[in-house]
């Protein structure tokens, strides 16, 4: 693993090895910020254009969380693992975060490996220490206690592989400290017992805390803030990425008022953007206007990622409607992902009239009509025959109004 001191060396006054011969001079009170899964590097394919938008926004947060500790004045940030979102980053990817950090002095980050960015010989932690890290970054790549500041000690569990059989927090329970020290865990995995059901399949016992004498056992690997008792949380990630999850990036700004005291936990939010997943049901197009307005309701649509479900059955006049509102909000919102797969189309006779009176048109709409409706057919043909059907519509109309 190589020498732990080496990526120490440059912060000796708030990560030096504990004296656990002599007590500590005085007690005082913490203040700190618990964060974790940054996972920079990682893509958003899926989000085409919009991809680097998200990779910077995650570059962004760092910033936002320096701004916050040094208004809050939190010397300490604890990253709970996953700063990066693979082993094997680019150069600039490998750099960029710590350039971030580099930018606030007064504010001391200290890191361990997660599942995704787990250490290896000669790996990511390896080539980021190499040229010299910042004078206020520290990677912890051993399960030693660390001096944290001078009223705390730091007790770490870096991941070493992607994936733990064994509790790696298990040494803190042994680990000894002086008295009067507030004691800190750090770690990333899943909560034995809780039902986190994170990425990273490393076990971590759900009453650590109790056992080893903590004040607070910060974790990371789930990507939305979760208490699992009065001293141990999951951070999330300071700037969402999925839906269904954390709607917005937060830390946690956590006060220790000393040594066996509770902690005191304030999520705060550090993230830019707004990831919602809404569903809508609808059954006329007097639904329309409503379910529009609900959703420009939302705050700050510039910067909202929403999945939009929609049930329900329309005529194929109010169907076009629909389409145009959400191309309205599409061009509202920073992405809008709908999901109308649920949604019905069931033409009116004035529907078909409004296509043609007869004629070629007119037959195919029939045609599409009964395709539609054909109990027959599976539930993907009837839906390709609908979808047809509203093209169809929506065509015929634009032509007519350009004939006109």
């Amino acid at each position: 693993m190589g020498n732990p001191a080496a990526f120490c060396h440059n912060y000796p006054l708030q990560a030096t090895a504990v004296d656990r011969a002599s007590p500590a001079s005085h007690s005082a009170a913490m203040r700190f910020i618990h964060t974790a899964d940054w996972q920079i590097g990682k893509p958003f394919r899926n989000f085409g254009e919009k991809d680097g938008v998200l990779r910077q926004a995650r570059l962004s947060a760092i910033e936002a969380i320096g701004r916050l500790a040094a208004q809050e004045g939190a010397a300490h940030v604890l990253v709970a693992g996953d700063l990066y979102d693979n082993d094997a980053p680019a150069p600039k990817t490998l750099l960029e975060p710590l350039e971030r950090m580099r930018a606030f002095p007064s504010v001391h980050w200290h890191i361990i490996p997660g599942n995704h960015d787990y250490h290896r010989g000669n790996g990511l932690w390896d080539r980021a220490a190499a040229p010299g890290l910042p004078a206020n970054v520290v990677f912890h790549l051993a399960p030693e206690p660390v001096a944290l500041g001078e009223h705390a000690v730091l007790f770490p569990a870096p991941l070493r592989r992607r994936s733990e059989v064994n509790d790696l927090t298990d040494w803190m329970d042994a680990a000894a400290s002086a008295d009067g020290l507030i004691r800190i865990g750090l770690a990333h995995g899943s909560v034995t017992g809780f039902g986190t059901d994170g990425e990273a399949n490393n076990p971590i016992a759900a009453d650590r805390a109790k056992r080893a004498g903590l004040s607070y056992l910060a974790l990371g690997d789930w990507h939305r803030t979760m208490q699992v008792n009065a001293a141990t949380w999951y951070a999330g990630t300071p700037e969402a990425d999925r839906f269904n999850s954390q709607e917005a990036g937060q830390v946690l700004l956590v006060d220790i008022a000393g040594p066996g005291a509770a902690p005191a936990v304030t999520p705060r939010r550090t993230g830019a953007f707004r990831w919602l997943a809404q569903a809508e049901e609808l059954a006329g197009a007097e639904d329309l206007a409503a379910v529009e307005q609900r959703l420009r309701n939302h705050a700050d649509l510039s910067n909202l990622l929403m999945r939009l479900t929609i049930k329900g059955t329309l005529d194929l006049t109010a169907r076009a409607g629909l389409s145009s509102r959400l191309q309205s909000l599409e061009a509202a919102m920073f992405w809008l992902e709908a999901n109308l797969e649920d949604l019905h189309a069931r033409p009116t006779m004035d529907d078909l009239e409004k296509i043609d009176f007869g004629g070629v048109l007119r037959e195919a709409a029939e045609v599409l009509k009964g395709a539609a409706e054909n109990p027959a057919s599976s539930a993907a043909e009837r839906r390709r025959a609908e979808e047809a059907l509203v093209q169809l519509f929506i065509m015929a109309k634009d032509a007519k109004v350009q004939a006109a």
